[in-house]
This record gives structure tokens, C-alpha cells and sequence, in this order.
């Protein structure tokens, strides 16, 4: 699957009937095997409803069933339109955007959006990053709207960002800005033997000095923002920028409660950077949940 603008994408899944056996054939296929009669089977389309049957029992196999469109009254093609949409924006779409392209109500908008974010951080997975020889930066920045007092830090969503060298990257919103919060989920997701930058943050400072980690630190609170040696956070700083752009721009605002489905959203975009062309037929065609 090469479809890359929306000529090509509505030449390739013109109708429901195409999209579903899209479907079919990318989790099932012709010759197999029934989950009832343990016989290799032609399936065949049923007209009464959203299934196949095979040929020895008739056992029916539904394809939407423990996926995303599961229990959908929406088109299947305007899921599939819909995710094609997140795959060519670089800033994702907001449900009035999907409410506006699908003619839905805003509410199923917000619901496919909300499922196709979840299936993107599903596919991504959280396979650790680095290893001996790697470089893994990492930093934390706060996301929420305009506050102030000396509270404000507490007002505000904390977002962890680590980013291997020309490698992935990985988000997660955490609790507090503090080491208690910031450290496992490091530890937990960085492989030992990697070399870790961040900033002058004391909670760093204080857990990666003595442990199975290089670790080096740039100070910002002095200027220094890369030393000769190489050490710097101007990567995961880029995506943060590229983040809170995107999101002030396309959504506005994100709640604390919804923001980690936004931010796995553009982890996994940021992920694929290098092959874009991949994205649609990857979230057409893989379920992690049911792999599993």
C-alpha cells in the first residue's frame, strides 16, 4: 500500500466493501484456518452482515471485532479516511477538523479520534531506548495554560521526554517534577550501559552519579546549551517545541486527562519521521492488542 494523497487514497478503499476486505485479508486471509473446524477455509462474504463465513461450517469471522471500529455505526471508510488524515498532518486533527472532513457529530469525532490516538501508542509499543554506545537525552518541560504564583509548577501537567540519538523518542506525563516521578519511568525505559544527557535538574544529579549509566549534563542556567564534547538536550528541547506548537495550534488546549493520548500521538509520528509513507499501512494492518 503506497497511498500517499487522497487521489490515491480514495482509488485504493472507494467503498466499505473494499475497506473490509482490506480488513479481512490483512488479519485473516483466504486458507485460514477456522477457528471452529481447525480445516483451512475459503471465506466468503456475507451480504447480511459485516462477516465471513467458511466454507466447510460456516463459522462467521467479523473483522472489525476486537479492533478500533468495533461496534462502529460509522462508514468504515471514514475510519480509514479519518486515520488517513492523522497519517498526512504533521500537527494532528482536532475533532471539530474530523466533525468538518467526515460530516459526524462531534462527539463520534472526539471518540475516533481518542481510539486512533490509543491504536498509534498501541503500535508504537515501548520498546527501551539506547543501549552501549547510545546516546539518550533527556529533559522534562510543563504544559498548561498561562498561571501564576509561586504554586504554579503544581497547576501545571509534567511531560517526560527522552530521545535517543537519531534513534526514537518516548513521552510519558508523570505525576510531579521530582525524582520519586522522573527516575523509574527513566530507568524502566533507558537500557543500562547507555550514556544519558539532561540539564542541571538536582533530581538527575542525584540518581544517575553513581549508576550503570554515563551520565553528563548541560547547565542552562549559565548559557551553556551544548559543550564541545557533544553533550546536549537541544533534541528532545526541539520536540517539546514541536509538541506545544502543534498542540496551541491545531487544538488550542489539551486537559491533564486526555493529554497522554496526545502526546503518544506525536511520539509515534516522531518515530516514523523517516518513513512517513509507512504510517497508514501500519495502523491499517497491525493490532497489537490482538497479536498480543
Amino acid at each position: 500500500m503506497k497511498t500517499t494523497n487522497i487521489r490515491q487514497f480514495f482509488k485504493e478503499f472507494h467503498n466499505d466493501e473494499v475497506c473490509l476486505e482490506h480488513l479481512f485479508n490483512t488479519r485473516f486471509g483466504q486458507e485460514h484456518e477456522c477457528p471452529k473446524c481447525k480445516r483451512a477455509a475459503k471465506w466468503y462474504r456475507l451480504q447480511s452482515e459485516q462477516a465471513f463465513s467458511c466454507q466447510w461450517c460456516g463459522h462467521h469471522i467479523h473483522p472489525m471485532v476486537g479492533t478500533i471500529f468495533e461496534k462502529s455505526r460509522t462508514p468504515l471508510q471514514l475510519w480509514f479516511y479519518a486515520i488517513f488524515l492523522f497519517t498526512t498532518s504533521r500537527h494532528g486533527v482536532s475533532g471539530k477538523e474530523l466533525q468538518r472532513q467526515l460530516g459526524v457529530t462531534y462527539k463520534t469525532a472526539w471518540r475516533m479520534a481518542a481510539l486512533i490516538r490509543e491504536h498509534m501508542a498501541a503500535i508504537d509499543g515501548e520498546a527501551p531506548l539506547g543501549g552501549k554506545g547510545k546516546v539518550v537525552e533527556v529533559d522534562e518541560t510543563f504544559y498548561g495554560g498561562k498561571t501564576t504564583g509561586l504554586d504554579w509548577r503544581s497547576r501545571k501537567s509534567v511531560i517526560l521526554g527522552m530521545v535517543e540519538r537519531d534513534g526514537n523518542a518516548m513521552l510519558h506525563v508523570v505525576p510531579k517534577q521530582s525524582r520519586q516521578h522522573l527516575i523509574p519511568v527513566i530507568t524502566d525505559n533507558v537500557k543500562h550501559g547507555s550514556e544519558i544527557h539532561t540539564d542541571e535538574l538536582r533530581a538527575y544529579q542525584k540518581s544517575f552519579s553513581r549508576t550503570n549509566y554515563t551520565y553528563k549534563t548541560v547547565n542552562h542556567s549559565q548559557g551553556e546549551y551544548a559543550k564541545p564534547d557533544g553533550t546536549t538536550t537541544n533534541s528532545i528541547e526541539s520536540f517539546f517545541n514541536h509538541l506545544k506548537k502543534s498542540i496551541a495550534g491545531t487544538h488550542t488546549s489539551v486537559s491533564p486527562k486526555h493529554l497522554q493520548r496526545y502526546v503518544k500521538e506525536f511520539e509515534y509520528r516522531f518515530n516514523r519521521r523517516m518513513r512517513p509513507q509507512t504510517m497508514l499501512s501500519e495502523l491499517l494492518s497491525r493490532f497489537p492488542d490482538l497479536d498480543a
